[in-house]
């Protein structure tokens, strides 16, 4: 690890509101690049002062966003020596405490993305952990994949892909169509794909990796894929294509032949 991002992770574990800190994100699954940034999670009891972080931030960047709410509570900045973005999220600790429950225990799905958390606490770094609570959350992790949980991911994002009387996603997109409405035909695509590759990866039993490079991480990492996976995302992608109705019944029809 670089001298600086590790006095900076010493910087914030000084709070005594940190419970531990953790390095994940795009690194941590191996879809990283030249233009990643490095994602810092710190785990709070209570809030820390916008000010205070702020005063941390300033000693290492000239470029930064302090308390930015946009995707959660989170500081964003450029270190200048690093020449380096970091991403520092904070989340509050009983909060992915019932994350973990909801989804791994009681086996709640999600529209897509409903294993996302838990990759994110199984695969991140720890860098700080004051009383071993981070790691007691990696070892519930570290269990077989619950089958519960596997059905009801499969079972509600089919659901919403096709399966659905009214209003599944290939629904929305074939009323876009015919409205020729292309901004809603692309919204209504991103959440068909966000639960085709919730089901692609509960029934490869594997916890979601997030939304960056997810054909590559698939193709690299699953056993189980439908037929011409990877030649209907680029077909499906294209757009405005006419084929579109035809490509999303071929996929949900060829991710069937897997599942049942």
């Amino acid at each position: 690890m670089d001298g600086t991002f590790l006095e900076i992770i010493n910087e914030f574990k000084q709070f005594e509101q940190v419970c531990a800190i953790a390095v994940g994100g795009s690194s941590r699954a191996n879809t990283s690049d030249s233009k990643s940034d490095i994602d810092i999670y710190i785990f709070t009891d209570k809030e820390i002062p916008v000010t205070e972080r702020e005063k941390i931030i300033k000693k290492y960047s000239s470029k930064y966003e302090a308390g930015g709410e946009y995707f959660g509570s989170g500081d964003e900045f450029f270190v200048d020596s690093m020449n380096k973005q970091l991403d520092v999220m904070y989340w509050d600790k009983n909060w992915i405490e019932n994350i973990i429950e909801n989804v791994w225990i009681k086996c709640y799905p999600s529209n897509g993305y409903s294993t996302c958390f838990l990759f994110t606490i199984k695969n991140c770094e720890i860098m700080y952990d004051k009383s071993g609570w981070l790691a007691g959350l990696k070892n519930k992790l570290d269990t077989q994949y619950p089958q519960k949980l596997k059905h009801n991911i499969i079972k509600r994002n089919m659901m919403l892909l096709k399966d659905k009387p009214f209003a599944s996603y290939y629904e929305q997109i074939e009323k876009a169509l015919q409205r020729n409405d292309s901004n809603s035909v692309n919204h209504r695509i991103a959440a068909f794909l966000a639960s085709y590759f919730d089901i692609i990866f509960a029934l490869n039993e594997l916890l979601h990796p997030g939304e960056k490079k997810l054909v590559k991480y698939a193709s690299e990492h699953c056993k189980i894929l439908p037929e011409d996976f990877t030649v209907n995302i680029n077909k499906l992608l294209t757009q405005p294509n006419p084929d579109t109705l035809n490509i999303l019944n071929d996929m949900v029809f060829k991710l069937k032949k897997c599942i049942y």
